[in-house]
């Protein structure tokens, strides 16, 4: 700026080094008793090359190109990156390109204008930002014509990708965008009250959460969806992971129009319609799953509600979209995350009991269509990879039992469970971690049916019917009410140890030990401390109220009906596992 005799409101300033900031300052007379000699040979270099290039006369029309055609892009560098081998490389060579990074850049260049370009590059780049909600990673002018606020919705305006290119078009925008400005708004900036509408929401205003997904892999799902309407395509093999990132975008016809208000549509809906965790830990007191939509009462603070008003209705989908997220909590191959956004999309998201009857189904299906169903499992019991669109998509639909009221999901009986997780009878492959959350939310949605809600006393007859079927004695109600899915729940404990497992003297054997009955979801906290303990010594810990383990960790309803057996009847042997596993797959089965 110095080398054009350009005058600079907003200065460049060199915290870190006093010698530096003061050259800086000193431009273009360098009147400083120390002076940083790069600066100023830079400086002179600049006037030389200034006289090099630019014919004379014309620097007026220069220094207006420089200062209205050349923008500075903002890149905030992740929290836990290492700063010094961050440097290091882009001293050295410049950083490595991401995945994502090439994407933009290849679907970039099939856009016919800068316009368009210019609207593929700030839809993007807000959706990239997955920690926040959509509805404030865009400046706040765009925002408002965007998404409709009021004092109980927000809602998506644009119905395609013409009406959302219109709010980011050259009319509607002052120069500002997500992440970069041009130098002339940088060095002199407009009044505070110019800048109002098309300013950022302030960091500190966000509403920030973990995300459940990254943005490669939200991006592979984004595709997909477009892709479904295409009629030769096959979406078993359409591969959820970012490692294919490169190969799955490396197709000439993708329609990049279609591809950016699809990005739009499907963010806005995962951050409002799907379960996000809160950034703080779990807790017995707390469910951290949100399921809220982001409203704006006005233009500078977001507020959040619940997405559905009827607080039963809320409780089932957050139980059942957190069941889905920690079953598969890695954040690739998330297709029960493709199902519900591909539903919200293509089938609408106006009538919250519909989407509940879909997830409840999807659940469902889940279980009787791939994880009862032998073909659909490798040797260890694992789905097998297409498994899950064979079974929920029908062509390239969602398959009609997820879609009508009607609809049943078909009930496979006990034995096909046994015939596949054993019975103690048959060694048990393994049993998934999906089938276990899928139980722990039968049992709650039993609960919700029988008791949630009412004024049941201890020992009143629709209680004791109630824990008559879960095989126990009544270990009261607020386990109920205060369960949620912990991602940190994810560890398989045998009850029954598997070191006592050797079939002598009354022991039980490895078929006995490793089927479903004899297994406990539980925190790794409380595994890794007590797996060799006998099932009464684990009941005195794991119970404990000296907070030595976390409540958290034991939380399971599964668990917690085993262990209200082991003290009902004070023994855990095959007689109680196998009783307890023909009550728990009753409960999946009705």
């Amino acid at each position: 700026m110095g080398a054009l005799d350009i005058k600079v409101a907003n200065k460049l300033t060199y915290r870190a080094r006093k010698k530096s900031d003061d050259t800086i300052n000193s431009i273009p007379k360098f009147d400083v008793d120390e002076k940083d000699s790069g600066i100023e040979n830079g400086f002179k270099y600049a006037k030389r090359a200034l006289g090099d290039i630019v014919p004379a006369g014309e620097l007026t029309g220069y220094r207006d190109y420089f200062l209205n055609r050349v923008h500075l892009i903002h890149y905030q560098v992740p929290k836990d990156v290492d700063l010094n081998r961050y440097f290091e490389v882009m001293n050295s060579r410049g950083e490595q390109l991401e995945m994502h990074e090439i994407v933009k850049a290849r679907l970039m260049q099939r856009l016919g204008s800068d316009e368009e370009r210019w609207v593929f590059h700030v839809i993007w780049d807000a959706c990239s930002e997955m920690g926040t909600y959509i509805q404030q990673n865009i400046d706040r002018g765009e925002s408002e014509r965007l998404f409709k606020f009021n004092d109980t919705e927000s809602i998506l305006i644009p119905e395609n990708y013409n009406d959302a290119a219109k709010v980011f078009s050259d009319e509607n925008r002052k120069g500002n965008s997500i992440g970069t400005a041009s130098l002339e708004d940088i060095i002199n900036p407009q009044s505070a009250e110019n800048l109002e509408s098309d300013m950022p929401i302030s960091e500190e205003m966000k509403d920030s959460f973990q995300p459940i997904i990254d943005f490669p892999n939200f991006l592979l799902i984004v595709l997909k969806i477009c892709r479904m309407d295409e009629p030769d395509f096959t979406p078993s093999e359409f591969n959820l992971d970012d490692k294919e990132l490169l190969h799955e975008f490396d197709r000439k016809d993708i329609d990049v129009r279609k591809f950016t208000y699809t990005l739009l549509k499907a963010r806005f809906l995962l951050d409002n319609y799907i379960v996000h965790h809160s950034k703080e830990e779990d807790t017995v007191d707390s469910n951290p799953w949100k399921l809220q939509v982001l409203y704006r009462a006005d233009k500078n603070h977001g507020q959040l509600r619940n997405l559905c008003a009827d607080e039963n209705r809320q409780t089932e989908l957050v139980h059942l979209l957190s069941m889905f997220e920690v079953a598969f909590s890695p954040r690739q191959r998330k297709n029960y995350l493709f199902y519900c956004l591909f539903y919200l999309i293509r089938y609408g998201c106006s009538d919250m009991e519909e989407y509940r009857g879909f997830v409840r189904k999807l659940a469902d299906l889940y279980f009787q269509g791939v994880y009862l169903e032998p073909g659909m499992l490798n040797a260890k019991n694992t789905p097998l990879p297409g498994s899950f669109d064979s079974v929920i998509l029908e062509g390239n639909a969602l398959s009609p039992m997820l879609l009508s009221p009607e609809g049943r999901i078909p009930v496979k009986g006990r034995e096909a469970f046994d015939a596949i997780y054993g019975d103690g009878t048959i060694v048990s492959k393994g049993v998934s971690l999906f089938v276990f959350n899928y139980l722990d939310y039968r049992i709650w949605k039993f609960y919700a049916e029988i008791l949630r809600g009412g004024q049941y006393k201890e020992g009143s007859p629709v209680r004791r019917e109630f824990f008559q079927k879960l095989g126990c004695s009544d270990f009261g109600l607020n386990l109920f009410d205060q369960f949620y899915f912990s991602s940190t729940r994810r560890s398989l404990e045998h009850y029954y140890p598997q070191a006592n497992a050797t079939g002598r003297d009354g022991a039980l054997d490895e078929n006995q030990i490793n089927c479903f009955g004899n297994y406990a979801m539980i925190g790794s906290e409380a595994n890794s401390s007590g797996s060799n303990w006998t099932p009464r010594t684990k009941l005195d810990h794991y119970l404990d109220a000296s907070g030595k383990i976390s409540m958290v960790s034991v939380a399971s309803l599964k668990f917690m009906i085993m262990m209200r057996i082991c003290r009902d009847e004070d023994r855990w042997e095959f007689d109680q596992i196998r009783g307890h596993q023909k009550k728990m797959i009753s409960l999946m089965m009705e």
